[in-house]
């Protein structure tokens, strides 16, 4: 049995790069028996079908010049991926093949069919000797070999049993797609974009697990990525809609690729041969998948009106341009969606029984629920009006809506459509991580704050996180009932199922929400990213990383249009991080950032007065849980440290942790032992501070435990420890608990912008929480 069965186009084959590139991803995606599919490369069939139109045209010279062109492309293809015999091998056959062709030429006996064949022949012939000599068992297969068509029909039983024959359970059997034979040993082509149907017939005759098409973009989008930015990838989508789509023009997926797999269990899935971390697209089986939303643009295309046409002469038709066909009935009439070019041939071979409605049209249809489609329609129209464009013809549909016009909608246009249509329709599923005394609040708040975004998102909370244990309900938990259900339903986990879990989730976007302070959970970032989960942190952790890490989730996090918010990170809810972006996306460039970032250290400097000793602070503060259970932790200046470099990496300072200088508000000894050591030699502590406050009282000044971050035109310093302020400082009349943030820039030069206050605090925390989730619906919608 077949496992998988890859499928290659010709854009993930146009170069010897790419050739390399397709063999890597089948040495990390395959097993021995498993098949891979291929187009011709690049453009290969461009060139063919050009040499056939010369040949009828009885160009002679146009012949003799494209020949000589596919011959340069495939030896260009082969020399850097061949060596030795294998390559002088690989040139014989492409000559042998060419000398054929002119003959036949010559001969006048060249067939369309027949020579177009060569594309895939030689992509199959390439890659898999390629593959053999990296060291792994591959051979070519023809597959006119293994498909036989009587009378356009596939013999189903005979096809199964040559699959059976000669796919080899030892070996990648690279074979060609597009082509087939006929009773007589003819050769034939499956049509446009025939790869794909070869890969998932392959599949079907062989039983295979999975077809994965392999191509140059992402997956399925809800519209055209290339026009619309924000167009939204969509992990899932059913096999109804897909068909519906590639019958409109959708050109990811094609009509007769799916008709293989109706009534199987084998996956299909569409993945980029260009990024291949990025999250694929699944088509599933009707009841797998929610119903997305869509907008499908058409370009050209006729409307006929045609009598007595019969599903199965749609399939004719189809076959005869080489090009999936639209039908539908209004009022009665039998309505087909033809491109332009091929409107003389339909219309000649229906002898009489269509009818040109209306020509060289444009337009898109959106594809829906049921539900949804009567209103989408209506907006759609809206919108239209107000754009000035006035439909020709308009056809409601129980699952989509179509709406032709004489002009092509431009991407300004489709862009307001998709805002208007698409992004109202989506879901965001929420996962929290951490449910300790700010998590708690955050939940607490959560059902009002998911009202508020329903009128731009329908958000869900699927997922409560905390240590070993989840509780996730894919279809949403109860957010007034969350504290039971955790008690009754919560289960152990590890992180394979997690990820699993957030695979599966059919939701057009997700988030998780890490409100712990674990640094084993920011490291599962990149995977969540690789789910194609949004961020929000409240830890620190992913953002004080080391510097090539954290730049690497950048990164990905920008490839895949995917959103980090961390604000809580710093400052609790003071809107640091929002200002410190504003300020330099106005222009500004900021010199120096100076301040408290710290709520506890913020308590300790500013209460203490020298009437008791700084340790018994600290005891209080510990007592109030104001400090991590060990209250060394915040006197070590390490949260201060990482504050800062999430700061410094804002203004894009390439910094690591150890660059900010680092002294902590206790002597070095308390650091070392338990904390009942710390107790016994507390006196360390108090001797410590009393000297460092009486020098300042000398120089009429305060003791500040600051994070201070200088920035000039050839050197950063970056710096974390006590410091001593004036009593007029804007740090000096800082009230305990609350954080300030003094900024200097090109504009707040001599008068300082500062920010301040509650630096901590479950409740100002979890609200600078939630203005991140409303920051990334905000930028969502």
């Amino acid at each position: 049995m077949v496992n998988i069965v890859h499928k290659f186009g010709g854009s993930s084959l146009s170069s010897a790069e790419r050739y390399q590139a397709v063999a890597k991803i089948i040495l990390a995606n395959s097993q021995l028996g498993d098949c891979v599919v291929v187009s011709a490369a690049g453009k290969t069939t461009d060139n063919l079908v050009k040499l056939w139109q010369s040949y009828q045209q009885q160009d002679s010279q146009a012949v003799s010049d494209i020949l000589l062109l596919i011959d340069n492309h495939q030896q260009a293809l082969i020399t850097p991926l061949l060596q030795g015999e294998s390559r002088e091998l690989a040139f014989a056959n492409l000559q042998a093949d060419l000398a054929i062709i002119t003959d036949k030429i010559q001969q006048q006996q060249l067939s369309e069919a027949w020579l177009l064949a060569h594309g895939e022949l030689w992509s199959a012939r390439l890659l898999a000797s390629y593959l053999v000599q990296l060291g792994l068992t591959a051979q070519a297969l023809d597959a006119r070999q293994l498909f036989t068509l009587h009378e356009g029909q596939l013999l189903q039983q005979k096809n199964q049993q040559q699959c059976g024959a000669y796919i080899a359970t030892h070996c990648i059997n690279v074979v060609t797609g597009f082509i087939a034979a006929d009773s007589q040993g003819n050769t034939v082509t499956l049509g446009r974009n025939g790869s794909d149907y070869s890969a998932t017939l392959l599949a079907d005759y062989c039983y295979a697990k999975q077809v994965v098409i392999w191509t140059d973009t992402q997956g399925v989008f809800s519209t055209d990525p290339r026009k619309v930015k924000n167009a939204i990838k969509y992990a899932k989508v059913c096999r109804e809609q897909a068909n519906l789509l590639a019958r409109l023009g959708n050109p990811v997926l094609h009509a007769k690729t799916l008709s293989p797999l109706k009534n199987t269990d084998i996956k299909l899935v569409v993945r980029s041969s260009f990024d291949c971390d990025a999250a694929p697209t699944e088509i599933v089986k009707e009841g797998y998948s929610k119903a997305k939303r869509f907008i499908t643009t058409l370009d050209n295309i006729d409307l006929l009106r045609v009598d007595k046409l019969s599903s199965g002469e749609v399939g004719e038709l189809s076959q005869l341009i080489q090009h999936s066909l639209h039908h539908f009935t209004k009022a009665g009439d039998t309505y087909l969606l033809v491109p332009a070019q091929t409107t003389h041939q339909i219309v000649t071979h229906l002898a009489g029984r269509a009818n040109i409605i209306e020509s060289n049209l444009s337009g898109c249809a959106v594809v829906a629920a049921t539900a949804d489609i009567v209103h989408l329609g209506e907006q759609a129209l809206e919108l239209f009006d107000k754009q000035s464009i006035t439909p020709r013809f308009v056809h409601l549909d129980t699952n989509y809506v179509l709406l032709l016009h004489e002009q092509a909608i431009d991407s300004d246009v489709l862009t307001l459509l998709h805002d208007k249509l698409i992004n109202k329709g989506q879901e965001l599923a929420v996962i929290v991580a951490g449910l300790g005394n700010v998590g708690k609040v955050f939940l607490s708040q959560l059902e009002q704050q998911l009202q508020r975004l329903s009128e731009h998102y329908n958000c869900k909370l699927v997922a409560l996180l905390r240590a070993k244990k989840m509780l996730f309900s894919a279809s949403g938990i109860n957010l007034s009932e969350w504290q039971s259900q955790w008690q009754n339903e919560a289960l152990d986990y590890d992180q394979a199922e997690l990820l699993g879990r957030l695979s599966e989730l059919d939701y057009e976007h997700k988030v998780v929400i890490d409100i712990t302070a674990s640094e084993h959970f920011s490291r599962l970032y990149p995977h969540f990213v690789d789910l194609n989960c949004h961020l929000i942190s409240a830890n620190k952790y992913a953002g004080t990383a080391d510097y090539d890490w954290y730049q690497a989730l950048r990164e990905n996090l920008a490839e895949r249009n995917l959103l980090w918010r961390y604000n809580t990170s710093v400052g609790a809810g003071l809107p640091i991080n929002f200002a410190l972006a504003d300020l330099q996306n106005s222009g500004d460039r900021i010199s120096r950032i100076e301040g408290v970032f710290s709520g506890t250290l913020s308590w300790l400097c500013s209460c203490y007065d020298g009437r008791s000793a700084f340790s018994e602070l600290v005891f209080k503060a510990q007592e109030m849980g104001y400090t991590e259970p060990d209250p060394r932790e915040d006197l070590s200046g390490r949260d201060m440290q990482r504050k800062l470099l999430i700061l410094a990496r804002d203004l894009g300072l390439h910094l690591e942790l150890d660059d900010i200088a680092l002294t902590p508000l206790m002597p070095e000894q308390l650091a070392a032992g338990s904390w009942q050591d710390f107790i016994d030699n507390k006196h360390l502590l108090d001797e410590f501070i009393a000297a460092k406050a009486a020098l300042a009282e000398q120089q009429n000044q305060l003791l500040r435990y600051t994070g201070a971050l200088s920035i000039n035109a050839d050197s950063v310093t970056a710096q974390v420890g006590l410091v001593t302020v004036d009593k007029d400082h804007a740090l000096a009349s800082l009230k305990p608990g609350d954080n300030i943030f003094v900024i200097n820039s090109q504009w707040y030069n001599e008068n300082a912008l500062v920010i301040q206050g509650p630096g901590a605090g479950a409740d100002v925390t979890a609200a600078g929480v939630h203005s991140d989730l409303y920051w990334l619906v905000n930028n969502l919608k």
